[in-house]
């Protein structure tokens, strides 16, 4: 019996091409440069399978791929799914959650406390030759422990956030989150408040919220004028889920104190992006899951995935919208 033609749509592990072959007809994009979405289209003609991180899967693409049954992201978001258009398809979409919960929040603590103690602003305060004898009171940070964190967003990621504030820094852990989650406040000690509530009083506030219709620019004008003017912010979600200009403005009016942002509104982020030139604001390249151990993990579940998908099986980690 013919095996089913899937397309990987960007470089994978040996290990994951060895399990893909035996159930598969495979075809690869080897290139270190990513695939161009016209090349994708036509590669998609007769394929029933796709592995891709972050590919636009819109009416387009399924009316080139009248075969596909499955894609099969290498990521916790799939906000590059049109689910309506999908849903009329028959067509399953998977991803990866669970595997980077811990990686994702060591990243999301390592921007907390950056900002806070202005980690990455005196390290280039040394090595640029600056330090000089002097009364230290101008290298001034801010406290973690003890301080409330904020989390708008109580997922998996959420979760683990609150454990490293709760247990590790013994933080006043507040969250807000679309469904509140009971056994997670007894668990851990944390509290659920609304949502402007946890605005105004939080000294660290994370955003882990998913990108969708709901959350798109949650955090605006409105949302950092609430803000305490000592507050941090923290963005380790999506960068659509701000409005990036009301976070620039905020800034640059002392509304809060700073910033440490994973993700931006455009990917890779402008050299002309003020936030690149704030020393308050902490710039990381997206790499929240960026550990090598993880990704490995992360490619092993999108590869199971797509298998299972392929083969007329319901694979284990379909996105909740389209089961």
């Amino acid at each position: 019996m013919d095996k089913p033609k899937v397309f990987i749509a960007r470089k994978i592990l040996d290990e994951n091409k060895e399990y893909l072959e035996k159930y598969c007809d495979l075809e690869t994009w080897d290139s270190d440069l990513e695939i161009t979405r016209e090349e994708l289209l036509d590669r998609l003609s007769d394929k029933e399978g796709l592995l891709t991180v972050g590919t636009k899967i819109d009416e387009e693409l399924l009316n080139r791929a009248p075969k596909l049954k499955i894609v099969s992201n290498i990521s916790v978001g799939y906000n590059n799914f049109d689910l309506e258009a999908m849903k009329k398809r028959g067509v399953i979409g998977t991803h990866t959650p669970n595997v980077l919960d811990d990686t994702v929040a060591d990243l999301i603590f390592g921007l907390i406390i950056s900002s806070a103690r202005r980690i990455p602003e005196l390290d280039r305060y040394v090595k640029n030759g600056e330090w000089k004898p002097q009364e230290d009171d101008d290298l001034f940070g801010v406290n973690v422990h003890h301080r409330t964190l904020g989390i708008i967003g109580m997922g998996r990621i959420g979760e683990a956030v609150a454990k490293r504030g709760k247990l590790g820094f013994d933080m006043d852990v507040i969250y807000y989150n679309r469904n509140r989650k009971l056994e997670t406040e007894n668990n851990l000690g944390v509290r659920y408040c609304e949502f402007d509530e946890l605005l105004k009083t939080s000294d660290f506030i994370v955003l882990m919220t998913p990108l969708t219709k709901e959350t798109r620019e949650l955090i605006g004008y409105r949302e950092f004028d609430l803000m305490k003017k000592s507050s941090i912010f923290i963005n380790a979600s999506r960068g659509q889920t701000i409005n990036e200009k009301a976070l620039i403005e905020a800034l640059e009016n002392k509304k809060i104190l700073g910033a440490g942002l994973d993700v931006f509104k455009i990917e890779p982020v402008e050299k002309d992006n003020p936030l690149l030139k704030m020393n308050n604001v902490i710039t990381l390249p997206h790499i929240g899951s960026a550990v090598e151990e993880t990704r490995r993990d992360m490619f092993e579940v999108a590869v199971r995935n797509l298998v299972k998908g392929v083969q007329g099986k319901i694979p284990p980690n379909v996105v909740p919208e389209l089961k």
